[in-house]
């Protein structure tokens, strides 16, 4: 937006008219426009109100620099609290049981219009807005240290893109008597957000005892009753209530060999579907009891799913 090289007063120009034009448009104050919003405070803080910090230091006359700054300051601090309101109404409404299913797709929908029905699978599952909107909307504030050291064949937690757990939704041809189960489920972001989108019981396996207590309390917050989470080595996890289960590579070599192992078992019970996410899908597709249902694809970083 700003040119370094301007001079001060054209820069300062250009602050102002941006200034301006975030003031008088109406769109950033309607709670649906949240992406747009976003982006204003995002920009106000990196573009404008720090650009401005940098040119007072090397000006002699402030006063019109720091009027600007403080017009800035206010109009971020106003948008924020529109998002704070929104997010305290709409985690109230989760609490209450009025968005689940059906209700809390179009919720999302209302928001991020283009993500939430995934006919094609997500080339690029980057973080993004969506992200940022989940965050805020289940409060998942920043993660806990690790409190464990991990053995070298267990994957440090990596938080699943919101786009990914979508499109996993929309893949799995889920019915109402599935259990849905994620292992090495870290936060329980992919747990909370499969229950509030399908209503289905969701449960979380996690090795992590910092991580498993911020999961349960976040689901306790929002009286998910259908969601639950253990603190278990995935080695030694009970998955006898399970029909679906999903791994963002929790872990690898022998360890993710003798899972699987155990998952072969629980086949010879009752049918199960595996949804796999990053490097771990190589070793999945490898098994001789699992059926590939989605086109195999080099890209391990696509949804993966099989079927014993």
């Amino acid at each position: 937006m700003i040119n370094a090289d301007s001079p001060a007063r054209a820069v300062i120009f250009e602050i102002q008219t941006y200034i301006d034009g975030i003031e008088k448009n109406k769109k950033l104050r309607e709670k649906h426009h949240f992406d747009q919003r976003l982006d204003a405070i995002d920009s106000l803080g990196s573009q404008v109100i720090d650009r401005i910090e940098e040119l007072l230091h090397k000006s002699n006359t402030p006063d019109k620099l720091n009027l600007l700054k403080f017009r800035a300051e206010k109009l971020k601090t106003e948008l924020e609290e529109i998002d704070v309101r929104l997010f305290n109404k709409l985690r109230s409404r989760i609490s209450a049981g009025e968005h689940s299913g059906k209700e809390f797709k179009n919720l999302i929908r209302e928001y991020f219009p283009r993500v939430t029905d995934l006919k094609d699978p997500v080339e690029e599952a980057g973080y993004d807005n969506l992200d940022i909107f989940i965050n805020e909307l289940l409060n998942f504030e920043l993660m806990p240290g690790q409190t464990l050291e991990l053995e070298p064949e267990m994957v440090y937690y990596q938080k699943t893109p919101a786009k990914i757990v979508l499109e996993l939704v929309e893949i799995s041809c889920l019915s109402m008597d599935d259990i849905f189960v994620d292992l090495g489920s870290g936060l329980g972001q992919v747990v909370i957000l499969v229950h509030l989108l399908t209503g289905l019981k969701s449960h979380g396996i996690e090795f992590e005892p910092a991580f498993y207590e911020y999961a349960r309390d976040k689901a306790s917050a929002l009286h998910l009753s259908g969601v639950t989470f253990t603190r278990d080595d995935a080695r030694n996890a009970d998955y006898s209530m399970g029909t679906v289960f999903f791994m963002f590579t929790p872990f690898r070599g022998e360890i993710l060999k003798e899972v699987l192992g155990i998952l072969e078992k629980e086949s010879l019970k009752r049918k199960i579907k595996i949804i796999s996410y990053g490097p771990c899908t190589t070793t999945i597709a490898a098994q001789s009891w699992l059926n590939p249902i989605t086109p195999k694809d080099g890209n391990i970083y696509k949804l993966a799913l099989f079927s014993s």
